[in-house]
């Protein structure tokens, strides 16, 4: 019982930490953030951005509902452009778990009313692959051209049709959390 609440818990850790996205921003210190109110995106930007058009959706119907709940507006005459850009990585992750009585855990070498010898115990192992993607929102000065705000996220991606747009919004809501950026 004690090695399967262990065996338990390792992949709970295991695919809790494949759910999770990792974020960072950097930005102008310069800028003045509280001038920004208005945003349209930056067509020539996304259209580089090497991802299905389909994904580009996903992606910037999550931009816009993020903007509109932090009180942006789209508009025609803008003070910030927003652009996309995008990367994907594949990972192979090998877990190689030796639980069981051997050196270094549990009894040693020698004898316990439960088990004679050393080494042999209950183990796994296996290999995964995963494809990340890393998602860019460049935030532009529209009036100075000039990139005032970037947020990155990377995340495990699905092939799940049904849970993409989920997941974008994930995405995207866990890099815009950091806009605007709080002084230090």
């Amino acid at each position: 019982m004690k090695y399967f609440s262990l065996l338990s818990l390792v992949l709970i850790l295991i695919v809790s930490s494949c759910a999770s996205v990792r974020v960072a921003s950097d930005y102008d210190r310069q800028a003045n953030f509280n001038e920004y109110k208005s945003y349209a995106f930056f067509k020539p930007g996304i259209d580089k951005a090497e991802i299905s058009d389909l994904d580009k959706k996903r992606i910037l119907r999550a931009i816009e509902a993020d903007m509109s709940a932090k009180g942006f507006t789209k508009s025609q005459n803008p003070d910030v452009l927003v652009s996309i850009f995008t990367k994907t990585q594949e990972n192979v992750n090998v877990y190689q778990n030796n639980f069981g009585f051997g050196p270094g855990w549990g009894y040693g070498w020698g004898w316990s009313p439960w088990y004679w010898g050393g080494g042999a115990g209950l183990g796994f192992n296996s290999v995964s692959r995963v494809t990340e993607g890393t998602l860019y929102i460049d935030l532009i000065d529209a009036a100075k051209k000039e990139l005032i705000w970037q947020g990155m996220g990377t995340s495990a991606l699905t092939r799940d049709v049904e849970r993409k747009q989920e997941k974008m919004n994930e995405i995207v809501t866990a890099i815009l959390e950091k806009y605007p950026p709080q002084a230090r």
